[in-house]
C-alpha cells in the first residue's frame, strides 16, 4: 500500500490495509520510505528525481500512477510506484508545476495541474497531453495576484473537485483568490466574502478541503487563519486568527473515522518573522467539533520545532488511519493513534518545503 506526502499535492488516501510505502516530495527529489509491516520501523530506501525540487505529488487512486510537479521543472510521471520517472507535461506552457489534483468523470481519471504564475491545466489522457483552462484568468483583479517572495508571482496553491460533480472545481491562488467553477472550468467566479479590507494579508489562500460527508462544507487555511463555509463558499466564518497557537496554518486533514475531527499544522508566526528568528515554532492541533474548539496534538514532536510543517497526509483503512507530517528540516513524523502521539519515521531527508520556505529556517543551523 502506497501513499504520498508533499506540500501541494494529493495527501488523502483510502486503502484496504495500513500503508507500507510512502513517497515524500522534497527539495531534492522524491524519497521512498518503506516498512515491512504496520509495527516495523520505516526506512529510507531510495530517492528519484534527485535534481528536482518537488512541489507536489499525486498518486492517482484508480490506475495507480504517480505524478510529480516540479519547481521550475515541469511534470513527471512514474508508472512503477516511483522507481522510474519520465516527463509528462506536453501542453503545460508554464514550467513551474506547483499543485496537482484529480477526479473521476464516470470511470475516467481527470488530472489538474496548477502553476506559478497562476494558470490551470487539465488532462483527460493520464497526463500525455494537457490543455489550459484559460478562463481562470478572466476573473477581476488578476493584476493583484502576487506572492511576497521573488519572483512575486501568484500561484495555484490548491485544487479540489466536488466528488459528486466533476464539473464543480475550486482553485486557490496564493495570494489573490478563491475561485469556483460550476461548468468544468469554462468560467470562474471569485468567492471573496472571507476577505476583509482591513486584513493585513491580502487573500492569502493555502489549502481548501471539502468535508467528505458533505461536499458543500469547505475549509480554507491561509495567512489569516482558518475559515469554514457551510454553503459551498458563498459565506464564511472565521474560525482562527493570529491569536491562535497556529497563526500561520497550512496543512489540514479530516479523520477518516469521523470527519468532525480535523487536524491542522502550521507555524506560530508567518514567514516574515522567520528571517529574524529562524524559528517557525510549528505544531499540530486537533479539533473534535469541526474547528470550533481546539486542543494540542503534537505529543512526540520537537518542542519548540524550529522547522515548519509544510506537508501532512492521511491514509485511512477499515477501522484505522495514519497521519504523516513532513517539515523543512527533512523530518517525517507519523501517528497511528489519531494524533495522540507522534514518532519519527525518517530524518535527514532534503527539506520538505513550499518554495524557499526552508531557507531562513535552516540559517540558524548552518
Amino acid at each position: 500500500m502506497t501513499a504520498c506526502l508533499s506540500p501541494n499535492g494529493l495527501n488523502s488516501y483510502a486503502e484496504q490495509a495500513p500503508v507500507t510505502r510512502l513517497l515524500v516530495g522534497t527539495a531534492h527529489g522524491v524519497s521512498l520510505l518503506e516498512r515491512l509491516g504496520q509495527s516495523a520501523p520505516w526506512r529510507h530506501v531510495s530517492t528519484g528525481l534527485e535534481d528536482q525540487h518537488i512541489s507536489s505529488l499525486l498518486l492517482e487512486p484508480r490506475r495507480g500512477g504517480v505524478f510529480a510537479g516540479v519547481h521550475d521543472g515541469g511534470l513527471f510521471f512514474s508508472g512503477d510506484g516511483g522507481s522510474a520517472w519520465q516527463a509528462r507535461d506536453h501542453g503545460i506552457s508554464v514550467h513551474h508545476v506547483f499543485s496537482l489534483g484529480c477526479t473521476l468523470d464516470g470511470r475516467q481519471p481527470v488530472l489538474y495541474a496548477g502553476t506559478e504564475p497562476a494558470h490551470l491545466f487539465r488532462s483527460w489522457d493520464y497526463g500525455l497531453t494537457w490543455r489550459e483552462l484559460p478562463a481562470l484568468r478572466d476573473v477581476p483583479d488578476t493584476d493583484k495576484w502576487t506572492f511576497p517572495a521573488p519572483p512575486h508571482q501568484g500561484h495555484v496553491k490548491t485544487i479540489v473537485v466536488d466528488r459528486r460533480d466533476p464539473s464543480l472545481i475550486y482553485a486557490g491562488v496564493e495570494q489573490g483568490a478563491v475561485l469556483r467553477s460550476t461548468d468544468g472550468g469554462r468560467s470562474w467566479a471569485e468567492l471573496a466574502t472571507y476577505y476583509k479590507a482591513g486584513d493585513p494579508v491580502y487573500k492569502d489562500t493555502h489549502q481548501m478541503l471539502l468535508r467528505p460527508s458533505n461536499q458543500d462544507d469547505i475549509y480554507l487555511t491561509g495567512g489569516m487563519g482558518v475559515y469554514h463555509s457551510p454553503d459551498a463558499g458563498n459565506t464564511w466564518e472565521h474560525l482562527t486568527d493570529h491569536s491562535f497557537r497556529i497563526s500561520y496554518p497550512d496543512q489540514f486533514q479530516f479523520s477518516p473515522l469521523d470527519d468532525r475531527t480535523v487536524f491542522l499544522a502550521g507555524a506560530a508566526h508567518g514567514p516574515g518573522a522567520w528571517r529574524q528568528t529562524h524559528m517557525a515554532d510549528a505544531t499540530i492541533m486537533r479539533s473534535r467539533d469541526g474547528g470550533h474548539t481546539w486542543e494540542p496534538a503534537g505529543n512526540g514532536l520537537p518542542s519548540p520545532m524550529r522547522a515548519n510543517i509544510e506537508a501532512m497526509a492521511c491514509v485511512g483503512w477499515p477501522g484505522g488511519y495514519a497521519l504523516f507530517a513532513g517539515n523543512t528540516d527533512g523530518d517525517v513524523f507519523t501517528s497511528e493513534d489519531g494524533g495522540d502521539s507522534w514518532t519519527l519515521a525518517a530524518s535527514g531527508l532534503a527539506p520538505i518545503s513550499k518554495g524557499g520556505h526552508f531557507q531562513p529556517l535552516q540559517a540558524a543551523a548552518a
